[in-house]
């Protein structure tokens, strides 16, 4: 009895060390699986995401924020000064007119007009703001929470600290048509975390499920072939493993095989939009955005924890000149899929389970910029992270509702100021976690998605 109870101590201690390095991250119910559901820190309201990425900074004074006083101003400076990347103009009224909709009469451009019917599940937050005016270190700050390092995204961390609830489809699912964004893989990398939870890449350009996820079918061996040969390269990997004292990047190259060969059933079905009835099909569009949105509700319907949707390659939505005629490509493009990804997850009861969140890494300038070449007339606006609107809709959010505001002609924050790290607090809020509370230790540190920031927005939470 004493020596096992001596021992017992012994254990906790090692536990407990264990834990700091993460060598018993989430309780796994077999060798080689990610992690299951674990339980939250307090009741959630929202059980998964759908992230629409706008990459390249829409214009929030042409799409959620109207600023009449811009036509005053028209082709004039503004009586205010700022800085900005490059030359600017005077103000450039909105060429879009802005009209009022839902019960709260909440004005929406004429950009969205399906989004807008939808505005009484949306709340429009209107003063967030970033640490810079470039995309590199906006992306990164909206998707990790840091400007400069690579750190763990905001899809690995949700894996990290509620689990999963599939084991035959990644937890963290990232979609982008025709090739990766700016900053490639670092806006969905699991960094110092466990591989487990980085994000799977997908490319949605066509519904040829052999071309979405590249090998997802062997020519050559059946899956029980298959299996047998998993099951000798875990055996081998397993052995060398324990030389290396579990090597984190041998664990998640082994969970990545056990996941690759979980995905040739599950993903062939959740990726297969065919299996839709033709009238689903149709209120989403036959395009690849209508295609995205599509995807992301099967896969939030599978207990996918996060999905990100991006809108095209590069920076699709940086309108530095012909911002008429290109923001109105973009929004057409994805404002009748947007609102049909709201309906259906509504009717179907999952809406208030899933939130939705729109916008890109910042917003732009409400005035013209000049031609790089100094020639022609500003058609264009420059980047601006000083103040820009994104809205959330479903799980725990309060529709109809707008939160915060910029100054009179759209340029910076100056009521309820929201930053990237306040965001990312009221998200995992949403999703159960305190974020003072989900931390990795690493490198000496305790660290965690919103660093030592963060505010809960409890504003805009029903």
């Amino acid at each position: 009895m004493l020596q096992r109870s001596g021992m017992g101590f012994g254990a906790l201690g090692l536990a407990a060390l264990f834990s700091d390095v993460g060598a018993l991250e989430g309780a796994q119910s077999s060798v080689g699986k990610a992690p299951t559901t674990r339980g939250p820190h307090f009741a959630p309201r929202a059980k998964h995401i759908i992230h629409l990425f706008m990459n390249g900074g829409p214009s929030q004074v042409d799409t959620f924020d109207p600023k009449p006083a811009l036509e005053k101003y028209a082709n004039k400076p503004l009586p205010v000064s700022f800085r900005t990347e490059a030359r600017t103009g005077g103000a450039m009224p909105s060429p879009w007119k802005f009209r009022r909709y839902g019960e709260n009469g909440i004005p929406v451009s004429d950009l969205y007009p399906h989004v807008a019917e939808c505005i009484d599940d949306i709340a429009v937050i209107r003063s967030l703001h970033t640490n810079l005016p470039n995309h590199e270190p906006s992306l990164m700050m909206m998707n990790s929470g840091d400007s400069q390092f690579a750190r763990p995204s905001m899809g690995s961390w949700l894996t990290y600290g509620l689990g999963t609830e599939n084991q035959n489809l990644p937890g963290f699912v990232t979609m982008c048509p025709e090739g990766y964004p700016v900053k490639s893989v670092d806006n969905w990398r699991s960094a110092f975390l466990p591989g487990a939870h980085q994000g799977t890449y997908i490319d949605p350009k066509t519904e040829d499920i052999d071309q979405i996820i590249e090998h997802i079918r062997n020519p050559h061996l059946s899956l029980g072939e298959q299996r047998r040969q998993l099951d000798l390269l875990e055996l081998l990997n397993r052995r060398h493993q324990e030389k290396l004292q579990r090597e984190s990047r041998l664990e998640a190259r082994i969970q990545s095989f056990e996941l690759a060969y979980n995905m040739q059933m599950a993903a062939a079905d959740a990726f297969d939009v065919t299996k839709e009835p033709q009238s689903i099909r149709d209120m989403y569009g036959d395009d690849v955005q209508g295609r995205q949105m599509l995807i992301a509700r099967r896969l939030v319907e599978r207990g996918v924890r996060f999905v990100q949707t991006w809108h095209g390659k590069g920076q699709p939505w940086d309108q530095h000149s012909s911002l008429v005629e290109r923001h109105a490509k973009l929004a057409g493009e994805s404002d009748r899929a947007i609102a049909a990804l709201l309906k259906d997850l509504k009717q179907r009861g999952l809406l208030d389970e899933t939130l939705i969140i729109w916008g890109g890494e910042f917003g732009r300038t409400p005035t013209g910029q000049v031609p790089y070449d100094g020639k022609g007339t500003p058609n264009g606006r420059d980047h601006n992270h000083f103040g820009f609107s994104m809205w959330l809709a479903g799980g725990g959010v309060k529709g109809g509702t707008v939160y915060g505001a910029t100054d009179e002609f759209g340029f910076a924050a100056v009521e309820n100021r929201m930053h990237v790290h306040d965001l990312h607090a009221t998200i995992l809020y949403l999703m159960g976690l305190d974020h003072e509370q989900l931390t990795f230790r690493h490198a000496g540190r305790d660290f965690r998605l919103t660093d030592v920031h963060g505010r809960v927005a409890h504003e805009i939470i029903a």
